[in-house]
């Protein structure tokens, strides 16, 4: 597999590339991620990955490693293509992905053109482990779920809060007060929301 290609920017678009490698030029389909990260220099550094097909070979490139292994991640997915993904890198950034799918943000990976909900509950559900692992994300949420935490989040969605931000201030509390009431925690999250 190419894994790098390095020389000539010779056309820069939102997305493609091409490079002059020694005399070959390479036609590499970025996302817009990778284009605002290419600087106008003559001299040009990509991590590719080559999809080989039975009717064609395409290469697509990245500004960054991390960028490059989360698209072979989403591509993994079953109804994930190479332009589904490279759209999602578009839209978002490799770090919004993987907070994203780490933290089961539906509408986040939804928010991507093209991207339902039964899919991005699908790249979540297959995804999550992984991202988790391979980049050491902690779980969103540090406080093991328990029945007084799940009841004052249901009761704070209720009145019409955010729930991530609920989750974040009820975390805090719980954090500082282990063994506190339902009652006590909703308190405390209305005064900090």
């Amino acid at each position: 597999m190419i894994t790098h290609i390095e020389g000539k920017l010779v056309e820069k678009n939102p997305t493609d590339v091409v490079i002059d490698c020694n005399g070959v030029g390479y036609f590499i389909n970025i996302s817009l991620h990778t284009y605002s990260q290419i600087p106008d220099k003559e001299h040009l550094r990509l991590y590719t990955y080559l999809q080989v097909r039975e009717d064609s070979h395409s290469l697509y490139g990245f500004s960054s490693n991390v960028e490059r292994e989360i698209f072979k991640l989403l591509i993994s997915v079953s109804g994930i293509g190479t332009n589904t993904a490279r759209t999602m890198l578009s839209s978002l950034s490799p770090d919004q992905v993987k907070e994203g799918i780490a933290g089961g943000d539906v509408a986040l990976i939804q928010s991507v053109k093209g991207i339902g909900v039964k899919t991005a509950q699908r790249v979540i559900i297959d995804l999550k482990d992984k991202v988790l692992k391979v980049y050491g994300i902690d779980e969103l949420s540090s406080i093991p779920n328990n029945t007084h935490k799940d009841e004052a989040l249901s009761a704070l969605d209720v009145l019409g809060f955010n729930k991530k931000q609920s989750e974040k201030i009820v975390d805090k509390i719980l954090l500082a007060q282990p063994d506190a009431q339902v009652e006590q925690i909703i308190k405390e999250a209305l005064k900090n929301l």
